[in-house]
């Protein structure tokens, strides 16, 4: 199949030969057709399968088919968790609409706010943004949604698990009524599924490998390994493979910067990237990793989903994650678009559980390797670690509140939001 039998208009044709396009992928074969119907989507796709293109190819089409409006209101509406990701899909709007008369722009956290409601100010007919975000600039009278026609829910369970249900729910509140409805998803929970019950109508359900599967293309393998000699081991990994590029994940934001300083230490370039990195350092530091001059990133699960590196050959689980769905999107990071990778996992007798719960969710026995001098003693505890073992754990380091906002604006749609409990999460938005 070509993108030329998916009833792509021949300005989307043309920006897609243009990126080197030629087949679209299993996820973008059975999405498009659906959305550019008009239908309600539910999509389960792995990451890095070309979902966001699944879902951005068809909006461009039928917003460049609709009534254009002077002034430019928000038409489509994508919300996603991270700001990592919120970029990424942008970029990859801006290119596909090359061709095409329609504005968008991205809001986020963590940065000044002036340029991104200069942008608004200009009118936009595409907006992708984080839920915090969208509801600080609402309170302040800032942006309207009154006319959007599509909405995408984008890595729906990770906004969820982040803790942005009740953030998704007051924007709901404020959308037009009729709609086009867009969720995408890499895995579903009972949430999910619930949420995606009270927002879609009719859904076509479409989906492009089994739920929670891991990318075939990656070599997946565990080492086994003493706790305190994981730094030594990963230093070792690196400097005698002559590793070029590694993706590292920790499970707390601490464990990312110790391990920084020691890859660095030791003469390998590094930068760690996390909730409590300003946005212009997590920028430098993928901009970085993505053009060489750096060697390893090192990434809380805050990053699992919103980059996009091509050709990534590792990723390294330094520490396996507690929740077994964050194994999947790790390692998703490698072996993406039909590329082959290479995902390791440093494994300590404390995580043994996790290990069995990632192997019984991925329906995979994985591979265990030793490395002379590095196994753990067999008579060590295989008692769950303690520290960052809950979701309100792993990253909790205390943040000073901000400001509200919320109440600059009579036109306060969203009414006073309640302080997060969950600080790196929403430090994200």
């Amino acid at each position: 199949m070509s993108f030329n039998s998916l009833g792509l208009s021949d300005a989307l044709l043309k920006a897609i030969s243009k990126k080197g396009y030629t087949t679209p992928s299993p996820i973008q074969q059975k999405a498009i057709p659906p959305v550019l119907e008009g239908k309600d989507v539910l999509a389960s796709a792995q990451t890095g399968t070309g979902k966001t293109a699944g879902f951005t190819l068809p909006i461009l089409q039928l917003l460049s088919q609709g009534k254009h409006l002077s002034h430019r209101p928000v038409r489509a509406l994508i919300l996603t968790p991270t700001r990592e990701l919120a970029a990424q899909i942008l970029a990859n709007i801006k290119e596909y609409s090359e061709f095409l008369d329609l504005r968008s722009t991205v809001i986020f956290g963590g940065v000044n706010q002036k340029p991104q409601v200069a942008q608004l100010r200009q009118g936009v007919d595409i907006l992708v943004a984080t839920p915090g975000r969208l509801i600080d600039l609402q309170n302040q009278g800032l942006i309207s949604l009154a006319k959007v026609e599509i909405l995408v829910l984008d890595e729906a369970d990770r906004m969820l698990d982040m803790g942005f249900l009740r953030d998704i729910e007051r924007i709901l509140k404020v959308l037009p009524t009729k709609r086009q409805n867009l969720l995408f998803s890499a895995t579903f929970s009972k949430d999910i599924k619930k949420l995606a019950m009270g927002i879609l109508h009719n859904p076509v359900h479409v989906e492009a490998t089994p739920e929670n599967t891991t990318v075939d293309a990656i070599i997946q393998k565990v080492y086994p390994v003493a706790k305190e000699k994981k730094t030594e081991l990963i230093i070792k990994l690196i400097t005698e493979g002559n590793w070029k590029q590694i993706l590292v994940f920790t499970r707390t934001k601490q464990g990312a910067n110790k391990l920084t300083e020691s890859m660095i230490s030791a003469g390998i370039k590094a930068a760690a990237i996390h909730g409590n990195k300003g946005q212009g350092a997590r920028t430098k530091a993928l901009a970085g990793f993505k053009d060489g001059s750096l060697t390893a990133l090192v990434a809380t699960d805050i990053a699992a989903r919103g980059l996009d590196i091509p050709l990534l050959p590792h990723v390294v689980n330094f520490e396996l994650p507690n929740i077994p769905e964050d194994y999947v999107h790790r390692i998703g990071r490698t072996g993406r678009a039909g590329a082959s990778g290479e995902a390791i996992s440093l494994f300590s007798p404390d995580e043994t559980v996790f290990l069995r719960d990632i192997e019984k969710l991925v329906g995979l026995k994985l591979p265990i390797e030793n490395i002379k001098g590095f196994e753990p003693d067999p008579n060590a505890s295989k008692e769950p670690i303690k520290q960052g073992q809950g979701r309100q754990q792993r990253d909790s380091t205390p943040r000073k509140p901000k400001t509200d906002t919320s109440n600059r604006s009579s036109n306060n749609s969203f009414g006073p939001r309640r302080p997060s409990q969950n600080n790196d999460r929403r430090s994200n938005r």
